[in-house]
């Protein structure tokens, strides 16, 4: 994948060459864990109810998130987001989307998963390290497409395993998601 070197060094201006790196690792590895955890979560979801979307996050949430639905919602949206300030496009209004049905939440992911894997496929070489400006709540900040896919990426699977955690904490028993019980880089152990 051309996005793939760009995620090999922090030093933009000197991207390695596949002769530096000997252990070969790209985005396309870390968007197919997540997917595998989606589907996962999905199905896990599915099974046990829509009222599992409900799980608080306890006295400290952040005040705008307040359950494990509307943190779900919050990663894919977050996705799609950066995709659009990759591309200068106006922002989603992504609060609509329902948090309390798994799988309007989980088509919703399909999408922003969609908007950034054509981002990646489609996206000029010379823009990933072009400034983008980024306002989060009164904070401005000047990033790059870049370090956007990469935060969403890592930004996910940080919720995922907080929302194991919540669920864990009120009693549900949502099973293994960790890399090694993926299929990724061959069978998952049994």
């Amino acid at each position: 994948m051309r996005f793939a070197h760009l995620c090999d060094t922090i030093d933009a201006s000197d991207p390695p060459s596949s002769d530096d790196m000997p252990f070969p690792f790209d985005i396309d590895d870390l968007l197919a864990y997540t997917d595998w955890e989606r589907a996962q979560w999905h199905g896990w979801f599915q099974a046990n109810g829509a009222p599992t979307l409900a799980t608080g996050l306890g006295a400290h949430n952040t005040g705008r998130i307040h359950t494990v639905g509307e943190l779900i919602r919050h990663i894919f949206s977050a996705e799609l987001r950066y995709v659009q300030r990759s591309l200068r496009q106006e922002l989603t209004d992504t609060s609509t989307i329902p948090a309390d049905d798994p799988a309007t939440l989980f088509a919703f992911g399909d999408r922003s998963r969609a908007a950034l894997r054509q981002l990646l496929a489609t996206f000029p070489d010379a823009d990933w390290t072009a400034p983008r400006e980024m306002t989060l709540g009164s904070a401005t900040r000047i990033m790059t497409p870049r370090k956007f896919v990469l935060q969403s990426v890592t930004h996910e699977i940080r919720h995922w395993a907080q929302i194991a955690a919540f669920l864990r904490q009120a009693g549900h028993q949502p099973g293994h998601r960790d890399l090694i019980a993926s299929p990724l880089f061959g069978p998952a152990p049994v």
